[in-house]
């Protein structure tokens, strides 16, 4: 437990920390199982403060429509936390978290997907929640709000797939009132688009690109695009990171990668569409801004692979788009010895 906090006025002590990161920690709140509390680690003053304080009183955008029993999609600050002498430090918002909600990487790497989902989880499943996660970025887009940070680490998933962003206090927006621009200034490397390394801040370029890759991971249950060793370097410093860099991928540069054999070829497990919107990401738009699919692109793409999906005839946790012959989970199946949804 930790000392006595303001909350809408009132004083409560503070129950955890439940998880601690590198710029705050979250704490429970007694007899509200409901809230969270997130505390920042530094000082919450000037600009930052004002960040905080204008996203409270914002109205979070919504495709939902305010259709019942769908998770929000974003865990926007409901409330500012302040210390006993009035200095804003932290914020309040709804919880998200077992046994409703799972971090989107469960869902996506095999292991942590047996584990928490069990085995109610196909292919079409990845797909599902995908094309939930596009429909969320484009709705932020359209209402002028960039993520910043879109990774696996701050997105949960439900069991029927629906998606729901978290820290959304790192979001870039405009104030609308004042005009004062407030820009993301973190991103979770594996995500970064190149330009996000050089220093360059979060955009609606950024974040598809960041989306991109979120995507390409659902779709093939567990492959990172950038994955891989150049064949021509073969160095001990390959990494993720260094071939977003380097703008190697095994997706549009096959030739020029060696991958684990667990990783599929992603012209056997893709939609021909998809896989064009995929090459465009990680091809030209490495530089080229405006090659990326947007997210309303993603959105009606993946809304098209969803309808294309036919199933398995011999395991029906398997689905794969009509294009193909026969169904490429099964091949990789036979390939590796794992199934990658049993």
């Amino acid at each position: 437990m930790t000392g006595a906090v303001l909350l809408d006025g009132d004083e409560v002590a503070l129950l955890g920390p439940s998880h601690s990161g590198g710029q705050a920690e979250i704490f429970h709140v007694p007899d509200r199982p409901d809230l969270i509390v997130k505390i920042y680690r530094e000082r919450i003053e000037g600009k930052d403060a004002r960040r905080l304080a204008r996203i409270v009183t914002m109205t979070p955008p919504s495709c939902q429509g305010g259709i019942a029993n769908l998770s929000p999609e974003l865990a926007w600050p409901s409330a500012l936390v302040h210390a006993p002498n009035g200095a804003i430090i932290g914020y309040a918002m709804r919880y998200f978290g077992h046994p409703d909600h799972f971090p989107l990487a469960a869902l996506i790497y095999r292991r942590t997907r047996l584990r928490y989902f069990k085995h109610s989880v196909a292919s079409e499943s990845l797909v599902r929640a995908g094309r939930n996660l596009s429909s969320v970025v484009a709705t932020m887009h359209r209402g002028g709000i960039v993520v910043g940070d879109l990774s696996d680490r701050n997105i949960v998933v439900d069991l029927k797939g629906f998606v729901t962003l978290l820290d959304c206090d790192s979001v870039s927006f405009t104030d609308p009132t004042t005009g004062e621009f407030f820009p993301s200034t973190v991103y979770t490397p594996e995500y970064g688009a190149p330009e996000r390394f050089l220093g360059q801040q979060a955009t609606k370029a950024t974040d598809v690109f960041a989306l991109a890759v979120l995507l390409y991971l659902l779709l093939t249950a567990g492959s990172h695009p950038f994955a891989g060793v150049p064949v021509e370097e073969r160095s001990a410093e390959a990494s993720i990171d260094r071939n977003i860099i380097d703008g190697q991928s095994y997706v549009v540069h096959g030739d020029r990668m060696i991958v684990p054999k667990w990783i599929p070829d992603p012209e056997t497990v893709l939609a021909p569409r998809l896989l064009d919107m995929f090459k465009a990401a990680f091809g030209p738009g490495l530089s080229d801004l405006a090659a990326r699919p947007r997210a309303d692109e993603w959105l009606t793409g993946l809304d098209h692979a969803l309808d294309d999906l036919r199933p398995c005839p011999v395991q029906p946790h398997h689905a794969y788009d009509v294009h193909l012959p026969a169904c490429p989970w099964c091949a990789q199946t036979e390939a590796t010895g794992d199934d990658p949804f049993a």
